[in-house]
């Protein structure tokens, strides 16, 4: 099983949420903005999280002024 931190927890529960939801393309800023943590918390953790994570598919999708990431739920 593979162990998270608190602050990577609510990161992929958000994730996990939006993604149900329909919502795909994610930015740093923006979940952390919702999660109350800074862009650079997030920002350095969501590569970590693509590697880790069992539950959802995370990929670095583009990068215009930021980083833009495509989360697709595992089936």
């Amino acid at each position: 099983m593979t162990e998270y931190t608190e602050e990577e927890r609510r990161i992929l529960a958000y994730l996990a949420e939006s993604a149900s939801r329909g919502e795909r393309y994610f930015r740093s800023r923006n979940i952390a903005d919702a999660l109350g943590l800074s862009a650079k918390q997030v920002g350095a953790r969501l590569p970590r999280l693509a590697e880790k994570s069992d539950d959802i598919d995370i990929e670095k999708w583009g990068r215009a002024r930021s980083t833009t990431w495509k989360v697709t739920p595992q089936s």
